[in-house]
């Protein structure tokens, strides 16, 4: 398994390859997913609309010509017409007397050679003959040279097509044929359609029109057929395409593999894929012509596709090679960017090991590497300073320790002192003298060894009674204490050490002694179970002093007031609320209610904690 790279140049060299190949693979996927989309789609869309083209101009001229059949069928001159000269043999002349027939023949023919000089698509139609029941007296208009014998159409109204279309629905079922009538032949779509009589429904003659093929031929001329694209035109069931100047019938059989019509821009276009004869795979659109029964398909050119495919591809590549490109660039400007300056920040640091602790501006750049930069040249400068003070520190070893031995001396002097004084009290019979001396010694020992942070409720209480008693003889009797203790078990509470002390020193100071007479001080200590909660010690000090104001509690709360007492002058009721407040959270501490000139109950609630017995070691 091979090792990542280690250093930063490798990293961006890694990071900006994977990324230049992650965004070429995205885009050129993306690129070529569009295109390849946007091309057939193009495709298609040109296709369909050259189709529609051409089966507009093909429609639009059949649907002339059908109206023109229509109108041969319905008018009423050419109704008269074949209703007069359906039982004659031959055409009245001049001098035979019969002027009224030959007036209704001459006012039938001009008016079909009227109408169908205004059918603009006339010129598609070859020939067009009225033929009366007789099959003699017709009438006829051809752009050929050779007109129809009688003879002749004696034999085309024997033919089996125009029986077959007389037949029909629509008169042209039969598809593109030779002329039957033309001396130099040429394909036709022959068009039969029984006329009635304009008196009664009885059929008095037909109408038959030749189509050339040519309706469809100039019509292509114009349309963009590529060399390798097929186009067929259906007739009914014939299918014919494009063979020089003609129209040859052709087979046409194919696979439909699936259907892409979601893909057409029009509702009446079909769009295949599908699977030639000779096994090609091939998309062909087909759209509708007029009549109902026809329609025109093209299979689409797959040369002309991968000509405008292979310049994609080459847009593709100039794309992706664009990316790579900009992925050189971007590796060439992170590593300016980046990989020279933690060079040079590397160069500082080893220089700062190899003990060169110089300020270095040129690693300072206005930027996030110039603050570490800036950082670093710091940071050489702080070690200088630490190590001369380091140096001075040591000077000053000595003067320490020695200061340090001193002060160690100065409590056991103090305690030999307080002893002998508290001994020649007893010898001289001075018990007031010897208590106090006695309680003096006991508190500053305790000040003096004191170093743990939380005591029992039991040591803190002994702590306040020798501060009483010297406070005691202090007022010359005149203040007295009352200690209210619940149950025994609180004695084992722990609670912070001098806690109590400063808060009797306020009551006697602040609170008794301003009030000039006899005082007392109460200490009530109690467990107290809360809902839901851990229950908690709470220990009230109530005096009877001149009680507080408002603003003199909350200055008492938030230090604003200087104890005047000699051994705990930086030990004071807001130290204490704060040490409380601080160990065990915001809903701890100590609050005060007073009643000036009356009295003042400061109440400490601490958690309720007990002192764990000692482990007892036993042996067999």
């Amino acid at each position: 398994m091979g090792k990542l790279p280690k250093t930063i140049r490798s990293k961006i060299l890694l990071s900006t390859a994977a990324v230049t190949a992650i965004i070429t693979t995205i885009t050129v996927s993306v690129c070529f997913s569009l295109f390849q989309s946007f091309l057939r789609r193009n495709q298609l869309q040109s296709a369909e609309y050259s189709l529609q083209i051409f089966s507009e101009n093909v429609s639009s001229a059949m649907e002339n010509i059908l109206n023109f059949n229509q109108w041969c069928c319905s008018n009423m001159d050419i109704g008269r017409y074949l209703e007069a000269f359906r039982s004659l043999e031959q055409m009245p002349s001049i001098s035979s007397g019969n002027s009224g027939l030959r007036i209704t023949a001459l006012n039938a023919y001009d008016r079909l050679k009227e109408e169908y000089r205004n059918t603009y698509s006339h010129e598609y139609l070859t020939r067009v003959i009225i033929i009366p029941a007789n099959q003699h007296n017709y009438l006829q208009i051809s752009d050929t040279s050779s007109a129809a014998t009688s003879r002749s159409i004696e034999k085309l109204c024997k033919e089996n097509f125009f029986q077959v279309l007389l037949a029909s629905a629509s008169g042209m079922e039969t598809g593109l044929m030779e002329d039957p009538l033309a001396l130099g032949g040429g394909q036709i779509l022959p068009v039969v359609r029984p006329i009635r009589s304009p008196y009664s429904s009885q059929v008095v003659g037909w109408s038959y029109l030749s189509v050339s093929e040519r309706i469809f031929l100039d019509f292509l001329e114009a349309f963009p057929l590529e060399p390798d694209s097929r186009l067929y035109i259906h007739i009914g069931n014939h299918t014919y395409h494009q063979q020089g100047n003609h129209l040859q019938e052709a087979s046409f059989s194919f696979q439909i593999l699936s259907d892409l019509s979601r893909q057409a821009v029009s509702q009446d276009s079909l769009v295949h894929r599908i699977k030639t004869d000779n096994g090609k795979r091939r998309i062909m659109v087909t759209c509708p012509l007029e009549p109902d029964s026809w329609s025109v398909s093209l299979i689409l050119s797959e040369k002309a596709y991968q000509a405008q495919s292979q310049a994609y591809f080459a847009l593709i590549a100039g794309i992706a090679l664009t990316v790579c490109l900009m992925g050189l660039i971007l590796y060439i400007l992170l590593n300016r960017i980046i990989n020279r300056p933690v060079q040079k920040i590397l160069e500082k640091i080893t220089a700062i090991s190899l003990g060169d602790f110089a300020r270095d501006p040129s690693i300072e750049w206005q930027d996030e590497l110039g603050l570490i930069g800036r950082g670093i040249n710091q940071m050489s400068e702080n070690v200088v300073m630490l190590m001369d003070k380091k140096v001075e520190d040591e000077k000053q070893k000595k003067d320490l320790e020695y200061q340090i031995l001193q002060s160690q001396i100065n409590p056991h002097f103090l305690y030999n002192t307080l002893n002998s004084i508290k001994w020649m009290a007893t010898i001289q019979n001075a018990t007031g003298i010897a208590e106090m001396t006695t309680a003096l010694a006991r508190l500053m020992k305790n000040v003096s060894k004191g170093t743990t942070a939380q005591i029992t409720l039991e040591e803190e209480l002994a702590l306040v009674k020798d501060y009483f008693l010297i406070q005691k003889y202090r007022y010359g009797g005149n203040i007295s204490i009352e200690y209210l203790i619940g149950d025994p078990g609180l004695y084992q509470c722990l609670i912070h050490r001098f806690t109590l002390q400063p808060i009797i020193e306020n009551a006697l100071f602040h609170g008794i002694e301003p009030k000039g007479c006899a005082g007392k001080v109460t200490i009530r200590a109690e467990a107290v179970n809360r809902d839901n909660a851990l229950p908690i010690l709470q220990i009230l000090v109530t005096d009877n002093g001149i009680g507080m104001s408002q603003e003199t509690i909350d200055k008492v709360l938030n230090g604003n007031t200087q104890t005047s007492a000699d051994f705990f002058r930086h030990v004071g009721i807001s130290n204490v609320n704060q040490r409380i407040k601080y160990d065990f959270g915001e809903e701890y501490g100590i609050t005060i209610q007073s009643c000036p000139g009356e009295y003042t109950t400061m109440a400490i609630t601490l958690p309720l904690q007990k002192l764990l017995p000692p482990k007892t070691c036993t042996g067999s």
